[in-house]
């Protein structure tokens, strides 16, 4: 499939998409400079998920899934992999291997959802339904978090 440019009423998800990419990298490098405990990345990495990425997965299976059917095979594996990503922030306990797990999905799942679904969702929405996205999804003022800024 030929890739498509971003139609406006979907950069704002693929600016947040951008942020979260960041996370990943964040985790990668707090793991490789060894002297970062998994405690200080897990904290900021619990602040994300529940500020910024919690409300973007939210935002999406409430108003930019439903323009595919909901039994598409590429929207129901796009909330199974947020479920995973949920269940993997979940883990209350900070370990090395949860932090390479949650940046690993999270990564794979945000190129997924940009090469693919947005893909689908782009060439599927109706003026109706795109309409009432640009109404619904302003898109998230990302400020980080720079209370540990262990990545530096």
């Amino acid at each position: 499939m030929a890739t498509l440019k971003r139609q406006e009423w979907l950069i704002h998800y693929s600016h947040e998409h951008h942020y979260a990419l960041q996370l990943c990298w964040k985790i990668r490098k707090g793991i490789q400079m060894k002297s970062i405990s998994p405690e200080r990345i897990k904290r900021y990495a619990d602040w994300f998920y529940h500020e910024v990425l919690l409300p973007h997965i939210q935002d999406e299976e409430v108003n930019l899934f439903p323009v595919l059917n909901e039994k598409n095979d590429n929207i129901q594996l796009a909330i199974f992999q947020h479920r995973e990503l949920q269940a993997l922030f979940a883990i209350s306990e900070a370990s090395f291997q949860t932090l390479n797990m949650i940046a690993d999905k999270l990564e794979s799942h945000i190129r997924f959802e940009e090469r693919i679904l947005f893909e689908l969702i782009q060439s599927h929405a109706t003026e109706q339904q795109i309409e009432a996205i640009k109404n619904e999804h302003k898109g998230q003022i990302f400020k980080d978090n720079e209370e540990d800024v262990f990545w530096i």
